[in-house]
């Protein structure tokens, strides 16, 4: 069994093709040249960080199927003073377009030591920004862009830190280890 734990950057799509695209974009292929291995779940292209790649079936279905519960741990910039109201609305859970939310473990943090961002964040010097850890133990699509923009908070930057056990730490952008 082969297990890979990538630092996916910014502006990659999570799959090897890029089959809709007439321009090419950057995909796992572009970073990982390991045969037979797969996503085990998604990250958006906008978003960075862990990304579980393995060929063995059944754990890439218990690490991406919600029924599991496993989980995902972010780092998120967000726009606007995270107060003691969204934080809470966050761990209650919130109502999205497609339902209720599970509740999420989540609580604002001083801005973490990562890699710069290509391209950065824009920054206004108008507006303030803030960093939260955020834990959630389901995956919808945009899930966590979504909760904290139902809280008012809208998503700057996103990088997935922790799925389970497995972490990001040490894993420079870009590259991936065997776990």
């Amino acid at each position: 069994m082969t297990l890979i734990a990538l630092n996916k950057p910014f502006g990659v799509l999570s799959q090897f093709t890029d089959a809709k695209s007439p321009t090419s974009r950057e995909t796992l292929s572009d970073y990982v040249q390991v045969p037979r291995v797969y996503p085990a779940g998604r990250l958006d292209r906008d978003s960075e960080g862990l990304l579980l790649l393995t060929d063995d079936g059944r754990l890439q279905a218990r690490i991406a199927d919600p029924a599991f519960k496993l989980p995902k741990t972010y780092l998120v910039q967000v726009e606007g003073v995270a107060g003691d109201a969204a934080l809470d609305a966050l761990r209650r859970g919130v109502t999205l377009n497609d339902g209720p939310t599970r509740p999420a473990e989540v609580e604002a943090i001083d801005p973490p030591e990562l890699w710069p961002r290509n391209p950065p964040i824009r920054y206004r010097a108008s507006v303030p920004d803030a960093w939260l850890r955020l834990t959630i133990r389901e995956g919808r699509n945009r899930q966590v862009r979504r909760m904290t923009a139902a809280v008012g908070l809208p998503t700057l930057r996103l990088v997935r830190w922790r799925i389970g056990d497995w972490t990001l730490d040490g894993i420079a952008p870009g590259t991936w280890v065997r776990v």
